[in-house]
């Protein structure tokens, strides 16, 4: 297009208080540390104990500069402007020495004018980006009153400032105060007006949609333009009377027999694509059709919250979601679907993006949007307090925006929730300062919700995560009985697994568990002389204070210590799993009382010690993969209640009938059948029930400390969609268990370009694992329970090319018995 120029590439990076100026190379988008690192110039931060070798850099001045050439025609246009996104943080932009913008918050969007600064040919741009740390101190300074911050952060005061808040580290995440543009910065010609934003309003009839798609111009003047709109194969054309300034520019499109967009398991993400066009810009969405309510209403265990998309009610199954990456450079499309995919692959159908990260890319929300993956989106503030003055509020308000019109059109978007744990602060700060911090955040919040009932009226504005909902400011940590819960009890409170039997939560947003990342992924941060999971380097990737005492603490509740380094790790990913599935499972089981299960967290954005399902890089911790079990559209689970008496339920979330057979059987170490339980159940759409009780009489001679069960359940629908999912319920900690020693059998064949394993043993085994070191890919199952005389066949999926020789001479595999001597 002769009227856009991309400015993505090579610049140079420099700064006056390195190296005297030195200059390097850099990419934008991109960062300073990324280019560092490219450069030879800083080790590499993730790299052992690199981290504290790069601190110096985050009070630096830094300055990015390119050339450009620009065509006399773009020139003749009546304005251009500069488009640019994710400016990290107080970055001021020079066009041939002309300043055109000085930005201080990158969750807003600038399109400053800058054609008075242009010229025919060759041009120079130049953005010099301050310290965010030394600007926070300065905003400290400039506050009349103290203003708390959470201590995860190891950079005082970004709580004052609108920056990633964990760039300043987390208790999971490394201290790297990046500086940069992470969007493409652009320039595009346009004449009379621009096309700022682009969205639908639908109206929902039987077997019918109304769409109005709708063209938010910025105008420089009052004339006419021409906006063509195209919709599911029709094209309208509307010549619109412009104003200068903000103007809405509509066409109706009536779509019959609509195919309505899904979440993930419920049904296809369908999906239209919408084109709106000037003789200057063509703007494409992707448009879902679909209805969202969030269902908040008076019922027999206090309010009810849970989600109905298309008039059907959604159990809520995912992971929180953090910034996938410390250093934004690597965050590229490709790890985003990466990433996504396991989501979606793990039954997911919901992410919360975490409030101390970032609004994501318009390609996370694509990708969102394609594998059904609903999100929950909060509001970029978390566990701190925060400014209630003009000034910062009137910079959030331009900040939202943005950012509620860029993403109000993806289907995917679920609610709008004003913070994570920022309610809860107003407390933890000083109990006598409860009520002026409850006031104060009282006034920023009443201008988030002002803002989503402003931009985006059909979607619900939640003021926190976790409380009890609007005009509900509760304790989210302890109280059950409405809104959604953060419950860390098990985690940072010390208790058992079965404390997750004490609460019956409407809907868990937030409740996790640590591992270790595996052996594969330490090997690549860690030094051989430190494989010591008390060694420095280990320490420094382990960023929770109480985070190895707490694993290790629960290790002698359930398990015999492991002995050795690389067991430690494997034991590390097991219990986490057993945790998660813990909580997941019952609360399933409370159906339709409890409507949704979020852990923290699903990803990584360094390699470290932390409660994420997926290691950084994209390698599945087991939990994942029992998640993708314990999320399944059916599922059976099987708990002891606080009477000790074993319940069975039987748990659908389909949206149809099922028909479904469940085979509960009890065997001894030795793999001796004890005793045998053949069900069956035809069940509703959504439903959940008790199967069974079992009597005391039918356990009795049941040694808890010998046998176990296993659960296997088929499930069937009229349309021949079918269901198989198995569960391992034991009586004991696994520690009280004689375990067996197993003989397990590998064997790995390939079949048209597919892998599979072939797992067999002798003796009943129980998180069977399978690694490939070296060879990144998913299984389609791991962490098994393996019966003797039952083969296990597990296909595999590299994610590069790879051979069957070099997967089985790669392949590995471990059980829980083999951690122990």
């Amino acid at each position: 297009m002769e009227n856009f120029i991309d400015l993505s590439g090579e610049w140079s990076l420099k700064s006056a208080d390195w190296e005297h100026g030195r200059t390097i190379p850099a990419q934008l988008p991109g960062d300073n540390y990324s280019a560092l690192l490219a450069a030879g110039a800083i080790p590499d931060p993730y790299f052992g104990c690199n981290e504290t070798l790069v601190q110096e850099f985050r009070k630096y001045e830094w300055e990015f500069e390119r050339e450009f050439d620009v065509p006399t025609s773009l020139l003749e246009y009546d304005s251009v402007y500069l488009n640019v996104e994710q400016l990290d943080t107080f970055g001021t932009i020079f066009i041939n020495g002309h300043r055109v913008l000085t930005g201080n918050n990158m969750f807003r969007r600038y399109r400053p004018e800058v054609k008075p600064a242009l010229k025919p040919g060759r041009n120079v741009i130049r953005i010099h980006f301050k310290s965010a740390e030394l600007e926070a101190k300065k905003e400290a300074l400039r506050q009349k009153r103290e203003i708390p911050m959470n201590g995860c952060s190891k950079v005082e005061h970004l709580n004052l400032i609108r920056k990633v808040h964990c760039h300043g580290g987390w208790d999971w995440g490394i201290t790297l105060m990046v500086t940069g543009v992470y969007a493409p910065l652009t320039l595009t010609g346009v004449n009379l007006a621009r096309i700022d934003y682009v969205h639908t309003e639908q109206k929902h009839e039987k077997k019918r949609v109304t769409v109005t798609a709708v063209a938010e111009l910025s105008a420089l003047r009052s004339g006419r333009k021409t906006v063509t709109f195209t919709f599911n194969g029709e094209t309208k054309t509307v010549t619109a009377s412009l104003k200068k300034g903000e103007n809405r520019v509509k066409a109706l499109f009536v779509v019959d027999n609509p195919k309505l967009w899904w979440p993930n398991g419920l049904g296809e993400a369908s999906l239209y694509l919408l084109t709106v066009s000037t003789d200057d810009e063509t703007v494409e969405q992707e448009i879902g059709l679909r209805t969202l309510e969030v269902v908040n209403q008076p019922d027999e265990y206090g309010v009810s919250m849970y989600f109905r998309v298309n008039g059907f009610d959604v159990f809520c199954k995912g992971a929180d979601w953090i910034p996938a990456d410390a250093m934004p450079a690597r965050v590229t499309p490709a790890v985003l679907d990466d990433l996504l995919e396991s989501a979606r692959l793990a039954n997911m159908n919901m992410l919360r993006v975490w409030g101390g990260g970032q609004y994501e890319s318009e390609e996370f929300y694509r990708l969102c949007d394609r594998k059904g993956l609903l999100i929950w989106q909060d509001m970029m503030f978390a566990c701190s307090l925060y400014p209630s003055n003009e000034e910062f509020i009137e910079n959030v308000r331009q900040e939202l925006n943005f950012q509620i019109r860029r993403l109000r059109h993806h289907p995917c978007l679920a609610l709008w929730c004003g913070d994570n744990e920022v309610i809860g602060a107003t407390r933890w700060y000083g109990e006598d300062k409860r009520l002026v911090n409850t006031i104060h955040y009282d006034r920023l919040n009443r201008e988030l919700a002002r803002m989503v009932e402003t931009f985006d009226p059909d979607r619900l504005f939640w003021p926190s995560s976790p409380c009890g909902g609007p005009n509900n400011f509760n304790d989210g940590w302890h109280d059950d009985s409405c809104g959604d819960m953060h419950y860390w009890e098990v985690w940072h409170g010390g208790r058992e697994f079965s404390a997750y039997y004490s609460v019956k939560p409407r809907f868990c947003s937030e409740f996790g568990y640590q591992s270790f990342p595996s052996f594969e992924t330490v090997k690549r941060f860690c030094p051989p002389e430190q494989f010591n999971v008390f060694s420095p380097v280990m320490d420094h990737h382990q960023k929770c204070v109480r985070g190895n005492a707490s694993i290790i603490g629960m290790f002698g509740k359930y398990f015999r210590m492991p002995e050795s380094f690389e067991n430690f790790l494997y034991l590390s990913q097991v219990q986490q799993a057993l945790a998660i599935k813990t909580g997941v499972e019952f609360w399933r089981s409370l159906k339709p009382r409890c409507m949704g299960t979020i852990f923290w967290q699903l990803n990584d954005n360094w390699p470290v010690a932390s409660w994420a399902s997926i290691e950084y890089g994209g390698k599945w911790k087991q939990l994942q993969y029992h998640a993708k079990r314990f999320f399944a559209p059916v599922i059976g689970v099987l708990y002891q209640d606080e009477a000790k008496v074993l319940q069975l339920h039987l748990v659908s979330d389909l949206p149809v009938k099922t028909a479904a057979t469940v085979t509960a059987v009890a065997y001894d170490f030795d793999g001796n059948e004890l005793r045998r339980f053949d069900l069956s159940a035809s069940l509703r759409p959504n439903e959940n029930r008790r199967l069974k009780s079992f009597k005391a009489s039918e356990l009795a001679d049941l040694d808890p400390d010998a046998c176990f069960i296993e659960l296997v359940t088929v499930a069937e629908t009229a349309e021949g969609r079918r269901f198989r999912h198995e569960n391992t319920f034991f009586f004991s900690p696994f520690k009280r268990c004689d375990l067996r020693k197993a003989a397990l059998q590998v064997q790995v064949e390939e079949k048209d370009g597919h892998y599979f394993c072939r797992l067999t043993t002798d003796k009943p085994a129980f998180f069977v694992t399978l690694d490939t070191p070296g060879i990144p890919g998913i299984f389609s199952d791991n962490s098994v329970t393996l019966l003797p005389g039952v083969p296990v066949a597990l296909e595999f999926t590299p994610k590069r090319k790879t051979s069957l020789k070099e997967l089985q001479k790669t392949l590995a595999v471990n059980d829980l018995r083999n951690t122990y001597n």
